[in-house]
């Protein structure tokens, strides 16, 4: 897709909206880590349903059945099972999995204070988000088989849940999860996507983007919530608001790391 800027990106927000982006690219030979990263509005953002991978790649520690952890972490990542998700967040305790993640990245999450078993309000930067996801890819691309299988999980994700984040990274092979959400005490869709692309050896690129784009119509918001509560889709009321913006910030973001090696 065409390469903007990120000065035009942002300067094309709407009022009130916030748009982060995010990337890395390292490993072991092959040229130095670069990293690169653009915000405008908001330091951080509630993650919605971006970390599920590195949950389910935490939980694992914490579940001694390996069945049991599969049959929940697998539609977690692939589908972005919300209840497979709830069943790994709370059996093993919100913070247990944030400890684990911290342990492992170096990337320090706080459950949210009103409600700690939403783990879609979890707040976040896109450059932490890209921090841990190196982790883990690396991880995986060293042979760790949780890791390994996640990673795997995230390339089953299908389009209908990417937002074009393959196309705009020109890798139809990219492991990708995304997170789209609108709470009903926000103003705003939140629409977000990584994308992992292994490189040979240890290398991985990651590129992230974070959105949160005005939702201000009452009607527009009454109709999204009440297909929310019914369990219907919502990701094509999300495109239509952030996924320009979304494929903006990880072409952008990809190119300005001018590591295609990846």
């Amino acid at each position: 897709m065409p390469v903007t800027s990120f000065d035009d990106l942002f300067r094309d927000l709407a009022p009130g909206a916030s748009a982060q982006a995010a990337g890395i690219a390292r490993g072991y030979a092959g040229p130095p880590a670069r990293s690169i990263a653009a915000k405008a509005g908001l330091d951080r953002l509630r993650c919605a349903s971006l970390l599920k991978p590195l949950y389910a790649w935490a939980a694992a520690d914490h579940i001694g059945d390996d069945e049991r952890w599969r049959r929940h972490a697998e539609p977690a990542v692939v589908v972005s099972s919300n209840a497979d998700t709830l069943n790994l967040w709370l059996s093993v305790g919100p913070r247990v999995i944030l400890d684990t993640i911290a342990r492992r990245t170096g990337v320090a999450w706080s459950p949210p204070n009103s409600d700690p078993s939403r783990f879609g309000s979890v707040e976040i930067a896109a450059d932490e988000v890209a921090t841990a996801y190196a982790v883990l890819a690396q991880a995986a691309l060293a042979g760790e088989p949780i890791a390994a299988a996640i990673l795997g999980w995230m390339r089953e994700v299908g389009s209908g849940q990417t937002y074009g984040a393959r196309e705009a990274l020109g890798d139809p092979g990219a492991a990708v999860k995304c997170g789209w959400y609108g709470a009903a005490d926000e103003t705003c869709l939140r629409t977000h996507a990584v994308g992992v692309l292994p490189g040979p050896g240890t290398r991985v690129a990651v590129v992230v983007a974070l959105t949160a784009q005005p939702y201000t119509d009452e009607m527009e918001r009454e109709i999204y919530h009440a297909r929310v509560a019914e369990g219907l889709a919502v990701e094509a009321e999300h495109e239509k608001v952030g996924g320009e913006l979304l494929r903006g910030l990880m072409a952008t973001t990809l190119s300005e790391l001018g590591d295609r090696s990846a």
